[in-house]
C-alpha cells in the first residue's frame, strides 16, 4: 500500500501532485451494480445524473477520465460518449495491465492517478494508484485500501462525491463553482 493517510481522522491536506487522471470501474461505481436484461437479452443500466455532472466538471478542469470494466456493454460505450470519456476499456480481465498501459500512453505516473472501485478486482489498481477511492457500499477490503470512501453507494452519486472531494483537496473547487455563479 502507498503512503496515504487512512480514511478515518482529519481529511488530508492538498493532494500533491495533482491528480490528472480519474479511472472508474463501472458496475458498482457508475451504476448500482445491478444488471437488468430485457426480453431480447439487451442489457440495461441505470446511471445517476450527478455522477455525469461530476465527470463533466472534471473534464472542464482539463482532467482525463477512463473506464476500466470487466464486463462489456454498448450502454457503457454510449454513456462514455455522452460524457466525453475518451478511454474506455471493457471486458478486461487484468485491470492492472490496462492501467499500466494507459499511464504509459498518457505519460502519467501513479501519483497523478485516482481510481474509484467497489470490489476485489479493483484492489490491484487501487494499491498502485496515487489516490484510491471506494464507494460507500464497496467490499470491506476495498474500503480498507481507500484514501477516501464516498458518502454514497455506487450508482447514487458516489462519483460526483469523489470528484468534489478531489477538487476541494486540489484547491480547484472555486474554479468549478465560478462556472455556476
Amino acid at each position: 500500500m502507498n503512503e496515504l493517510e487512512p480514511v478515518s481522522g482529519a481529511p488530508p491536506a492538498v493532494i500533491t501532485p495533482e491528480i490528472q487522471l480519474l479511472i472508474l470501474d463501472v458496475d458498482g461505481v457508475l451504476t448500482d451494480g445491478g444488471i437488468i436484461r430485457d426480453d431480447s437479452g439487451q442489457q440495461i443500466k441505470r446511471f445517476h445524473v450527478r455522477d455525469g455532472t461530476g465527470l463533466v466538471m472534471w473534464r472542464r478542469l482539463n482532467r482525463q477520465t477512463a473506464l476500466i470494466t470487466g464486463k462489456e456493454s454498448l450502454v457503457v460505450q454510449h454513456r462514455a460518449e455522452e460524457l466525453g470519456i475518451q478511454y474506455v476499456y471493457q471486458n478486461v480481465n487484468n485491470k492492472l495491465e490496462i492501467y499500466g498501459d494507459l499511464l504509459a500512453q498518457l505519460g502519467l505516473n501513479d501519483a497523478q492517478t485516482a481510481y474509484i472501485g467497489d470490489d476485489l478486482p479493483d484492489l490491484p489498481v487501487m494499491r498502485r494508484c496515487g489516490c484510491p477511492i471506494a464507494v460507500a457500499d464497496a467490499a470491506e477490503e476495498v474500503r480498507a485500501a481507500a484514501r477516501y470512501v464516498t458518502k454514497y453507494p455506487g450508482g447514487y452519486g458516489a462519483v460526483r462525491d469523489a470528484v468534489e472531494w478531489l477538487c476541494k483537496r486540489m484547491s480547484l473547487w472555486n474554479q468549478v463553482l465560478a462556472r455556476y455563479t
